[in-house]
């Protein structure tokens, strides 16, 4: 799988996203610079977490003006993969790719904790080695993390089957005004969605960090895996 990953100034976590790819593809990604204005032949563009310009205005929002996501944006209508993770969500939000958006965590507080994360949809590109209603650990470190949308687009996501990621308990069971188990207060404890055609997703915590034992599990591993998979096929 040929992957890029994208850095901002303020990204800070392209290193464990390339970590992450490699240890499951093979291959180390290429790091894309912000300003770039021609992409390398890809499968796989994604947006990692950080703070991307130091979060000013809006998280995201002026990374959603930098040179290079004018190709991004090519790239997706071509069909290709896109995944932001965190910071790279936010991005995605702010460029129109991915509806809605991230706002301050319901406690207004920086959050870096462990969480569980429910499988909704196993059936696209980035989920297809788990089954619905699998149940997985995920760091999450992030300030703006509730994720919000109007009623009808919340309407669209859930009927479609776009909801890919839900906040939950170990067990699996979902509360969404329990802040134990969707701790940033997102609506319908969202955590991570898809685009209409499947090949862009967003998502606030990080897998990439629980891809190798050594990392204390291997618990991200299998999103990785399905993208190989998705771009093998």
């Amino acid at each position: 799988m040929k992957a890029g990953i994208v850095v901002f100034p303020g990204t800070n976590r392209e290193r464990d996203m390339a970590i992450a790819l490699r240890s499951v593809s093979g291959r180390a990604p290429k790091i894309l610079w912000h300003q770039d204005t021609h992409l390398p032949d890809l499968d796989l563009i994604v947006l990692p977490g950080g703070f991307s310009y130091g979060d000013y205005l809006r998280c995201g929002a002026m990374a959603a003006h930098s040179p290079i996501m004018h190709e991004v944006r090519k790239f997706a209508e071509r069909g290709g993969y896109i995944l932001g993770v965190c910071n790279g969500f936010q991005i995605l939000t702010e460029t129109g790719m991915l509806p809605g958006a991230l706002l301050k965590n319901a406690s207004l507080r920086f959050l870096s904790q462990d969480c569980f994360l429910r499988v909704e949809n196993a059936e696209t590109p980035f989920t297809a080695r788990w089954q619905k209603d699998d149940v997985f650990r995920a760091p999450l470190a992030h300030g703006d993390g509730n994720y919000v949308v109007d009623e009808k687009t919340l309407e669209m996501l859930e009927g479609e089957g776009r909801v890919a990621f839900r906040y939950s308990a170990s067990d699996g069971v979902v509360s969404p005004q329990d802040r134990e188990t969707n701790p940033n207060g997102s609506l319908n404890a969202i955590a991570g969605i898809v685009s209409s055609d499947g090949r862009v997703c967003g998502m606030m915590p990080h897998p990439e960090d629980l891809v190798d034992s050594l990392m204390g599990g291997e618990d991200g591993r299998p999103l990785f895996e399905s993208l190989v998979e998705a771009v093998v096929q």
